[in-house]
């Protein structure tokens, strides 16, 4: 009988664990599209080449359909309008993200920012503020965006 018991929390501590794990990679992934759609609306003009590039960016970074990959961005972007600030979503990623792993964020925003061709003051703003809240160095971002800019 006590064998039945143990078995029984055995499998709910780890169907538990198991769903917090998913919960958590989907709040990340909310947390990170949140930054591209900030990124994209920083200079209010988000355009459908922006809107594009987040849509390609979530389905290869994540393996989505475009469905799931719409779905992420309104959720990214309900969060958004419902959040005080970006510390939130910074916070999230911080705590379930590797260096490397942020780096590649940086270089996704990277992208997002040279969409247009150009980066403006917002931009240029929000990037730096962003590598403060991701904990990277300065030298980081640049490298980052020299990346970007001569894979483009």
């Amino acid at each position: 009988m006590l064998d039945i018991v143990k078995r029984f929390f055995s499998k709910t501590a780890t169907q538990a664990s198991k769903n917090v794990d998913r919960a958590t990679e989907h709040d990340v992934r909310v947390a990170a599209c949140a930054l591209f759609v900030e990124m994209a609306r920083i200079d209010e003009k988000f355009t459908e080449a922006e809107m594009d590039t987040i849509l390609s960016i979530v389905k290869e970074r994540y393996g989505l359909s475009r469905e799931h990959a719409d779905a992420l961005v309104a959720e990214a972007d309900k969060e958004l309008n419902e959040s005080v600030d970006l510390w939130q979503f910074a916070r999230l990623i911080n705590e379930n993200y590797s260096t490397d792993e942020k780096i590649e964020i940086i270089e996704t925003l990277w992208r997002m920012v040279f969409v247009d061709g150009k980066m403006d003051r917002y931009e240029h703003y929000l990037m730096n503020k962003l590598k403060n809240l991701l904990r990277l160095s300065h030298d980081q971002l640049i490298a980052a965006k020299l990346k970007v800019l001569h894979s483009t």
